[in-house]
Order: structure tokens, then C-alpha cells, then sequence
């Protein structure tokens, strides 16, 4: 690794790279709630919020989330439901509860202090290396890298690294090369100029290298192969499950949701009722459903025309859902995960994506 990284910062200015994208940032960086001071908490809500997360659509729930949970103290002690329903719609919710599991280990353990060195931020639930470097460098200015795929891209152009960047071992290799390169100085703006220029210039598809304030240290561009980087081995085709799921309402107009199990995907989310369709079998759509719901609810369901359709995805799979209204005049066998609710009892629940879509195209 060591001669790796020796070829790879062979005649590399760092100091004048350090200089030029710093300045760059101080002058060009874009105005974000989370910039406004270096409280540890509020970068570490905001960059679990930025995974997998584009910034316009983290904002308004960032400055949402931070208004009902201002501290580790207030985030601790909140019900998971209230969470949940915070975070509603910016998906992968696992996110969440790793992140309210951790604060309140850091109220317990640290008294609410973000922990300001490797090894206590590394034990929390779902602090990686990617955020504790971002937390220990830009709110504790801790020289430490913060390596996302948005930092390898800019690396892996500027100093022509080849590697491919699915790989676990690239990324320890990008976060040795950050660690050589780092302002030991300024390691905020560093870690941040690099997301920003990421963000903003060196962008996935059509990079605007003749606005970049380091193109004269790119040797991607030197070479003419910036589009070519960085390398990344193809993902596997995803799972498409098609699923069939029910607005079912009774005679007092109530419509039946159902939570999801306490643990995998969407863990502890509300949806509608709904049934993974068997496209083999000898019974159509509707019969598959109503089969369904007189299976697990003991309900017998008059299924209307189709409604609507949509798709979800997912980093493995994709949801098609066929969406149709129902009507039941049967009562539900008692049940702690599944209930007939009113509209205003609906607004409070927390739903994926897909389901909240669906509900905002119900008519009452």
C-alpha cells in the first residue's frame, strides 16, 4: 500500500491543491442549515440525512427534524413512531433508528456530547468511517477523511487512480491517499471543498472541468479521460416484485393500514394491506387479494376497478404495485399491527414512499 500510494502522490503539489480548492470553497460554498455553526449533532443528523440523498431534497427535512429533535437529549427521549414520521419519505429508514439508537447511547455513555475521537464515534450504530470522518474533521477540525463515492470520483480524476471503487479495498486506498493530502489546517473546508466540488464541478456524467479551480492538478483531464473515471464494476439486475395492495375502507369509512415487522426493510413503517402477486397462477389479480384477505383478516373484500399504479425502487429490488380501492362491511379480529383508521389518524403515521404517494391520491 505504502508503494501504491508513494507512485500515486509522485509529483502531486499537495500543498497548492490544498490552497486552490480551499479558496475555491470559501467563495463558492453553497449556504446549508448545516453550515451555519459546527454543532457535532447537527452535522451527524445531516450527513446520515445526505446518504444516498440529494442536498435540495435534505434541507426541508433537516430543518424540519432539527426544529422537533434540537438536541441528542430531545432525539433520545422521542418516540420511535415520531421519528419515523420526520424522516417519512426520504427513504432507507434503517437510517433512522441506527441514528436515534446511537444518540441515545451518547446521551447514556457521553452525557450528550458527541464523542470527538475514532474509536467511541466508531462503536455507535451506523457511524461508519465515511461520518465519523466528516463529524471529527468539520466539527472538531480533526484531520480524519471523510471518503464517499462523491470524494473518490474527484480523486480518482485528479490523480488518475484506476481502481475499481465497488471495491473495499479502494476505498481504504482512497482514505490513505486523504490522509496524505489533507489540510492539517484547515481539515473542514478540505473534507467540505472536496464533497462540494463533487456536487457542484467534478459531477458523475458531465463534469465542468473548465470551471473546476483544480483542473491544472487534474490528470484525468490532462489526459482527456475525466469521463472515463472513476471505474466501478456494473451492479446486478434487481428483483422486480409485483404486488397488489388495497384502500380498503368499511362502513364508517375508515381505511385499514397494517406495520411492518419490527426488523428488515421498512422495519416499523405503516402501508396498506397488499400481497405479492403470483404471476404463475391460475387466479387473477383480484381473486389473489380477496383469497388474501380473508386468509390473514378474515375479511371479506368487494375489490373496485384499478385505481392506480406506480413503481418504487430500491438498491435490490423494485416494487410495482397495482393499487384499487375495496370496501368491507366485516369487522377485524383484533390485532396489535393492523388497524381501521380515520384521516386525521392516517396524517400521523409514518408510510414509505410508494404508500404515501397512493394515500395523497385518495379521495375522501
Amino acid at each position: 500500500m505504502e508503494a501504491k500510494l508513494e507512485k500515486i502522490l509522485n509529483n502531486f503539489d499537495k500543498l497548492k491543491f490544498q490552497f486552490d480548492l480551499i479558496q475555491w470553497f470559501l467563495n463558492e460554498q453553497r449556504i446549508l442549515p448545516w453550515r451555519q455553526d459546527k454543532d457535532p449533532y447537527k452535522i451527524w443528523v445531516s450527513e446520515i440525512m445526505l446518504q444516498q440523498t440529494r442536498v435540495e431534497t435534505v434541507i426541508p427535512y433537516f430543518t424540519n427534524f432539527i426544529e422537533k429533535f434540537p438536541s441528542p437529549e430531545s432525539l433520545a427521549k422521542a418516540e420511535e413512531e415520531h421519528v419515523l414520521k420526520a424522516w417519512e419519505g426520504l427513504g432507507y429508514y434503517s437510517r433512522a433508528r441506527n441514528l436515534q439508537s446511537a444518540v441515545k447511547e451518547v446521551v447514556a455513555e457521553y452525557g450528550g456530547k458527541v464523542p470527538d475521537n475514532v474509536e467511541e464515534l466508531s462503536k455507535l450504530k451506523g457511524v461508519g468511517p465515511y461520518t465519523q470522518g466528516a463529524i471529527l474533521s468539520i466539527a472538531y477540525n480533526i484531520p480524519e477523511p471523510a471518503v464517499d463515492g462523491n470524494v473518490m470520483r474527484v480523486l480518482s480524476r485528479i490523480l488518475l487512480i484506476k481502481d475499481d471503487i465497488a471495491k473495499v479495498s479502494t476505498r481504504k486506498l482512497f482514505e490513505n491517499v486523504v490522509r496524505e493530502i489533507i489540510s492539517v489546517d484547515q481539515p473542514s473546508e478540505f473534507n467540505q471543498s472536496l464533497m462540494e466540488l463533487g456536487a457542484l464541478v467534478c459531477t458523475p456524467k458531465s463534469p465542468s472541468c473548465l470551471l473546476c479551480p483544480v483542473q491544472n492538478h487534474c490528470r484525468a483531464f490532462s489526459e482527456g479521460i475525466q469521463h472515463e473515471l472513476p471505474y466501478k464494476t456494473t451492479k446486478k439486475k434487481v428483483k422486480e416484485v409485483f404486488i397488489t395492495a388495497l384502500i380498503l375502507k368499511n362502513k364508517a369509512g375508515e381505511i385499514l393500514v397494517q406495520k411492518r415487522p419490527n426488523e428488515g426493510l421498512l422495519a416499523n413503517l405503516w402501508e396498506l394491506p397488499n400481497h405479492e402477486l403470483q404471476l404463475d397462477s391460475m387466479h387473477g389479480e383480484s381473486e389473489q387479494i380477496q383469497r388474501f384477505m380473508k386468509e390473514k383478516y378474515n375479511l371479506d373484500v368487494t375489490v373496485g376497478d384499478h385505481f392506480m399504479n406506480l413503481k418504487h425502487e430500491f438498491s435490490h429490488l423494485v416494487w410495482k404495485i397495482d393499487v384499487y380501492p375495496a370496501y368491507t362491511d366485516g369487522a377485524l379480529p383484533k390485532a396489535d399491527n393492523s388497524q381501521f383508521v380515520s384521516r386525521d389518524e392516517l396524517s400521523k403515521l409514518p408510510f414509505p414512499v410508494s404508500y404515501k404517494k397512493i394515500i395523497s391520491e385518495i379521495q375522501w
